[in-house]
């Protein structure tokens, strides 16, 4: 399952790159207009991502930050956002990479920041919710870039 794992990680990475390499030349009208997914906005569900990702990489590591909002918009500025989305990107693949098939198995108990309860489970069933939610608003991503007129990605 590790190998799984690290393997995520790195797709990921590369995933991010190729929405955000698509969305490069877009107008800043463009990347901010509502175009009807969950967050409307490339730049809103970019944001959401990076939200989501530091808030699950806080829960796992202990370290960094933890927004308290999932609508929270960390990066104004596109190139700011981007950088920040190669550093998140490495940060998961180095933390993946440390990982053994202990800890994967390893019960895991955090709370959501949707709901003051507290969830326990597995590790590797919060691993494959970060990736599946990162494939989930990519997706959107995917659709917004489509309605925009970009090439399907790679």
């Amino acid at each position: 399952m590790l190998r799984q794992y690290r393997m995520f990680a790195s797709y990921n990475r590369w995933a991010n790159a190729q929405v955000y390499a698509a969305a490069a030349d877009l107008s800043d009208a463009e990347f901010r207009s509502d175009r009807g997914a969950f967050f409307g906005s490339l730049h809103r569900t970019l944001n959401h991502l990076m939200v989501a990702d530091r808030i699950w990489m806080k829960r796992f590591t202990g370290t960094g930050e933890a927004p308290t909002s999932l609508d929270a918009i960390l990066y104004e500025e596109r190139h700011a956002l981007a950088a920040a989305r190669k550093t998140e990107d490495e940060r998961i693949i180095a933390w993946t990479g440390a990982l053994d098939e202990a800890k994967l198995a390893a019960d895991f108990t955090y709370s959501p920041v949707s709901q003051p309860i507290e969830i326990t489970q597995p590790l590797w069933t919060a691993l494959s919710h970060l990736f599946n939610h990162q494939t989930h608003h990519r997706g959107q991503c995917h659709m917004t870039l489509t309605a925009l007129g970009k090439p399907s990605l790679g």
